[in-house]
This record gives C-alpha cells, sequence and structure tokens, in this order.
C-alpha cells in the first residue's frame, strides 16, 4: 500500500498506514471497548438489583396496606350486607336514594367548596398582613399552634366553646353579651297569674287587671312561676301598700311561700316584692301611665292620669332570657364545625403562604408602588398573581383533606344533630360499624370517597410535574 503522509495537529508527520495497522493488526482496542460496555450493563443491572431488593418490603407493604383494601373494598361493594350474594351495583344506588347518604354528600359538597377557600383566604392574609408587624412571628406561632392539636382534642373544645348555656359556650357567652347590651332582658320570664289572681291575660303575652283602678283602692299584683333563687338581688319582703286618696297605689309580688303555709292574694311575710316590673296604666288603648315597682314591690300612679285605667303589665316583664344562638342545632351545625376546622387548618395555609410570599422580588412590588399602585392594587394584580402556585398547593391539600374529615364531625355534633351534619367519612364509619352495619353499603361509601379523591390527586402531580419543567 502506498504511503501516505499527514500532519499531525501537533505539527509532527504521521503514518497512516502504520496508524491502520495499529488499530486494526491486533484488534486491542475493539476489544477494550466491548469489555467496557459489558462492564458497564453489568454494573447497571446489579444496580437495578440492588435498588429492586431495598424497594421490595415497600412494595409488599403497600400492596398489602393500599392495594390488597383497594381491591378488596371494591369487590365487597358488589355484595350483600352478608357478603354472600351478589347484588351488582345496587349498593351505590343506595347511596343517591337513602336520605342520610344524600344529606353526607351533600354536606361533604358544603364542605369542599366553603372550608378550603375560607382557610386558604384566611392564611392569604394572615400571610401578607403579619409581613407588615414587628411581632408577626409570634402571631404566626399563635395561629399556627392549633395545628400542634389532634383532631379529637379541638372536637372536644369546641364542643364545650358552642355550648348552649351562656355561662359555659364562649361563644353563646360573647353573642349573649352583645344582644343584652343593645336589647333590654326580661326581669321575670315565665311569671304569670294564678286562676284566683286579679289578673288576666291581654294578648301577646301581657296581663292586665280585670277591673279598671281607682284612687284609694290598694291594687294587689301577685304572681307565680319565678323561682325564689330567680328573683333579682335587690329584693325584699314584699309589703302591703297604703291607701292614698290622690294616687294609684299597690304592690307586686310573688305570691309563694317556700314550704307551703301562704295564701292567695295576700302578701305574706316570707313572700318578696317584685323588683323592677314594668307597670304601665291604660286608657282607651293607650299608656296615660307608667311606673316600676320597688324592693318591696309597692308602686304608686298619679290619680289625675292613671284613675279608671287598667293596669296591663307589659310581655316585655315575661319574656324568655336570651340564651344564644343554637350552634349545634340542625340548622347551624355544619356551618359550626367548618368553623372548628378553619381554626385548625388557616395556620397551615398561613406558614405555606407565608414561605412563597417570602421568595416574590421585592423590587415588582416597590416598582408598583412607584408607578402610583395603591395596596390593594399591589395585592390583587401582584402578589396573588405570584402566589398562585402556592395557593393551589394550600387549596388541592384542603380539598383533599375536607373529603376525609370524619373527627370533628363526629365530636362536635351531639347525637340529636348528628344526621344533620353527616358527612361520607362519618357515614362509612356508622355504616361499616354502626348498631344497623351494612358493610356493602360502607365499602361502596369507600369506594366513592376513593374515586374523589383520585382526580384532585392527579390534578395536583400533574401540576406539580409542570412546575418541575420551567
Amino acid at each position: 500500500m502506498p504511503r501516505t503522509d499527514r500532519i499531525h495537529p501537533t505539527g509532527e508527520d504521521t503514518d497512516d498506514s502504520n496508524s491502520n495497522s495499529t488499530d486494526t493488526g491486533t484488534g486491542t482496542g475493539t476489544g477494550t471497548g466491548t469489555d467496557k460496555k459489558a462492564a458497564f450493563l453489568r454494573s447497571g443491572h446489579r444496580s437495578r438489583s440492588l435498588a429492586a431488593g431495598f424497594l421490595l418490603p415497600a412494595l409488599l407493604l403497600l400492596g398489602a396496606l393500599v392495594v390488597y383494601p383497594i381491591g378488596y373494598s371494591v369487590q365487597r361493594s358488589l355484595f350483600d350486607r352478608s357478603g354472600s350474594s351478589f347484588v351488582g351495583l345496587d349498593n351505590y344506588l343506595a347511596l343517591v336514594t337513602d336520605d342520610s347518604l344524600r344529606t353526607a354528600a351533600r354536606n361533604n359538597v358544603i364542605w369542599l367548596i366553603v372550608a378550603p377557600a375560607v382557610a386558604t383566604a384566611l392564611g392569604l392574609v394572615f400571610a401578607v398582613l403579619t409581613e407588615r408587624v414587628r411581632w408577626g412571628t409570634a402571631f404566626k406561632l399563635v395561629v399556627f399552634m392549633p395545628m400542634a392539636i389532634s383532631m379529637l382534642a379541638s372536637g372536644i373544645i369546641f364542643r364545650l366553646v358552642y355550648e348552649q348555656d351562656p355561662d359555659r359556650g364562649v361563644a353563646n357567652a360573647v353573642w349573649v353579651g352583645v344582644h343584652d347590651t343593645f336589647a333590654e332582658s326580661s326581669v321575670f320570664p315565665r311569671a304569670r297569674p294564678l286562676p284566683v289572681h286579679p289578673l288576666e291575660a291581654a294578648g301577646g303575652g301581657a296581663f292586665v287587671t280585670e277591673e279598671p283602678v281607682r284612687a284609694g283602692e290598694p291594687v294587689p299584683l301577685p304572681l307565680i312561676g319565678v323561682a325564689p333563687g330567680n328573683m333579682p338581688k335587690e329584693a325584699r319582703p314584699a309589703r302591703a301598700p297604703d291607701a292614698a286618696p290622690d294616687a294609684i297605689t299597690g304592690t307586686a309580688w310573688l305570691d309563694f311561700t317556700r314550704g307551703g303555709g301562704g295564701r292567695p292574694n295576700t302578701v305574706d311575710p316570707a313572700e318578696l316584692g317584685l323588683a323592677g316590673l314594668r307597670i304601665e296604666a291604660v286608657k282607651d288603648g293607650r299608656v296615660v301611665a307608667e311606673t316600676t315597682a320597688a324592693a318591696d314591690g309597692t308602686f304608686t300612679l298619679h290619680a289625675d292620669r292613671a284613675d279608671g285605667a287598667v293596669l296591663r303589665l307589659p310581655a316585655s316583664n315575661f319574656r324568655e332570657q336570651y340564651n344564644g344562638v343554637e350552634w349545634l342545632g340542625p340548622t347551624l351545625v355544619t356551618p359550626a364545625v367548618i368553623g372548628a376546622y378553619v381554626w385548625m387548618w388557616a395556620g397551615f395555609a398561613m406558614v405555606l403562604i407565608g414561605a412563597g410570599l417570602a421568595a416574590v422580588p421585592r423590587e415588582l412590588l416597590e416598582a408598583a408602588r412607584v408607578d402610583g399602585a395603591n395596596e390593594w392594587q399591589v395585592f390583587r394584580r401582584i402578589t396573588v398573581p405570584l402566589l398562585a402556585p402556592v395557593l393551589a398547593v394550600v387549596l388541592v391539600t384542603l380539598m383533599i383533606n375536607v373529603l376525609k374529615i370524619f373527627d370533628l364531625v363526629f365530636v362536635i355534633a351531639p347525637g340529636s344533630a348528628q344526621d344533620d351534619a353527616n358527612v361520607l367519612a362519618l357515614q362509612l364509619y356508622r355504616s361499616s360499624f354502626g348498631t344497623d352495619a351494612d358493610l356493602g353499603v360502607g365499602s361502596a361509601i369507600a369506594v366513592l370517597l376513593l374515586l374523589l379523591v383520585v382526580p384532585v390527586m392527579v390534578l395536583n402531580i400533574r401540576r406539580l410535574r409542570r412546575e418541575a419543567r420551567r
């Protein structure tokens, strides 16, 4: 073969024929590359085998604790209560036709719409506002603290908060305090006259004297129905009034003697005056005079106005005392439990949103302010759009969480209102382990919950993948 000379990049002459003979004569180069490739493949195979060995226990646990229960639940949902007869989709149809199951599904929709949105909105507000105060860290700690409490403990706390008695329930204590500030409370709820008393019902809860009153003739106004322990603190032993020729006088008292022995329509020594009772003189349907009873029950009206009138005890004396809102009644029990949930999870939303807020470029916010944007515009048009990925994470996480809510509803809702507060997870427990257990229906509810959670999880995974590709 003719010799071909070429210049090596280093400037030296090289002989191509010698190079070719070196590459192909002995085959050493080719053999070395093949050996390296084979070694690499063997190494990768060993690594995969090692990884599979480590993952095998986890895969076995996943299959035993997740895959098998899901498969068994799907199978069991197609059989009847005893599990011996195949019923197809009848258990799923029961979810639509049964009233309690429809209530549970409706309440789950309310939970899904309201609870995550409110918790996320509060978390956003807290995260933004705490950046502007010196004690923001302490505030965040206080708001996040409920996350350290179990659902059971939180349920017990709010069961007491929503207690109907204002002396025990914080919510009603506040509500009653505000109400009583603007509306006068009744003095003697449930007070009433006896048939032998000189009073008769006037409609609307009021009472009037049977006969018009005259100057110089004392007027007795006896009532019963007030527990002695509930009498006003200023009440004193009742005193029979003195006759006055130029005035209408009388006594309003509790015509009841402890231990018996008292006489109707007579002021006995142990009987107390109805201190503060409102008394009106009415002529031709108009109130011409009014007064209140003294501590001993006595009262006086000017004769020039009240003579010939009938005395009326207005209904405001007897209306029931305001005991607040029935938070755990059929109407408000679901919003009340949602309130407890928001109290717990608003801190979680605040912490995640606060972390996202810390990554927002401050230059954009300052530039917007320099351009004349007010704080609301900066918040709405810059802060919220930049926090959209974080808000989506919080919202989706809470949506998955509320689909499984059970503890708070079970603990807070009393037995009388539990049907009204029912949710799918609670109905799953009641159908599977209650006194009238039906494992077929319980399994159908479990499958339904799985089907509701899976799409939300898939959307969340896709969103996370899109964020990772950016």
